[in-house]
């Protein structure tokens, strides 16, 4: 069965988001009128924004589907970027698109085979053109000029740093944090889970990535003791992040690959913690980048995420 593909403008897009947000739920007419322009472009924008999870649709109204959307809502471009570029990390389209040209080096070839793989319904050209404006605009692809792209050295961290800058409170922060962990953010405890992952991106955000490794993990560690009491799992003698989780294997709780993942959490965290490294290769401190702090916040929302897809017996995500 064909894939609906939807043509519009990045900028188109990130306008109909915000009429969205702005009025907290509307119908294509508010859209049409907010944004000055045919209701077939608003129409095709604002399926685009749902196919990008920033809204969702309700009968014949939408209505914000990411927190993270509150960050349109400024005159700051680069935040506006940032924003796309976080949901275009999960945006099949995209993706392919992506990888087929870095293989190809040519647009229109990966937009045929982009179109091909997915079964995208809509014209090579009006897929192409959609995501090179949606590339560009999060500054994930560069244009060359003469019909040619190529994709930017543009790193994710830099768009986590702007959406991280954003978060001035712990109120925008939790938001942040429930937008990366998802639906299961729900099912978590708000106290012992959410909160210190939100206060690590505070500090994460001020500079303090040492502060901000230690008190993400501590949200981390709490999270497990609770998964580890709903599955009948003991913790007795495990004092840390990588010995707990290493509880989880024997009754394949977690499979070994998030396992594995969750451990980069640990090592971090030793190494933030622990003073002098012994390691007789090291014997010195660890010393904890900016960049670091920032991305562990990140990385332990995605951990999280990941065990709760096994918890609720979805899709495996790492």
């Amino acid at each position: 069965m064909p894939r609906a593909f939807y043509q519009a403008t990045a900028e188109l897009t990130i306008q109909v988001v915000e009429a969205v947000y702005v009025n907290h739920q509307c119908d294509l007419e508010f859209v049409h009128q907010f944004c000055d322009v045919p209701s077939s472009q608003a129409m095709n924008a604002l399926e685009l924004a749902t196919d990008l999870g920033l809204i969702k649709k309700s009968g014949d109204r939408y209505k914000p589907d990411s927190p993270l959307i509150k960050f349109i809502c400024t005159p700051d471009v680069s935040k506006k970027a940032a924003l796309l570029r976080i949901m275009l990390e999960s945006y099949l389209p995209f993706i392919h698109f992506r990888e087929r040209l870095l293989a190809t080096g040519s647009a229109d070839t990966a937009a045929q085979q982009t179109k091909t793989i997915l079964g995208l319904d809509s014209h090579r050209e009006e897929i192409k053109d959609t995501l090179i404006s949606l590339g560009t605009y999060a500054k994930a692809i560069l244009a060359k000029g003469g019909g040619k792209y190529v994709l930017t050295d543009e790193k994710l961290a830099n768009q986590l740093h702007e959406i991280a800058e954003s978060c001035d409170d712990l109120a925008a922060a939790e938001v942040c944090i429930r937008t990366e962990i998802g639906d299961y953010s729900e099912q978590l405890d708000r106290t012992e889970v959410i909160m210190p992952l939100a206060s690590a991106l505070i500090k994460a955000k001020n500079k303090k990535p040492t502060e901000a490794v230690a008190e993400a993990a501590m949200g981390v560690e709490s999270y497990l003791a609770r998964l580890a009491s709903r599955n009948n799992v003991s913790l007795t003698g495990a004092t840390g992040l990588n010995s707990r989780l290493d509880k989880f294997r024997p009754q394949n709780i977690l499979p070994k690959k998030v396992v594995e993942a969750g451990k980069y959490l640990g090592q971090v965290r030793n190494a933030a913690d622990h003073g002098v490294d012994v390691d007789s290769d090291v014997d010195a401190v660890w010393h904890i980048l900016e960049s670091t702090g920032i991305q562990y916040v990140f990385v332990a929302c995605s951990f999280i995420r990941a065990c709760g897809a096994r918890e609720n017996n979805e899709n495996y995500y790492i």
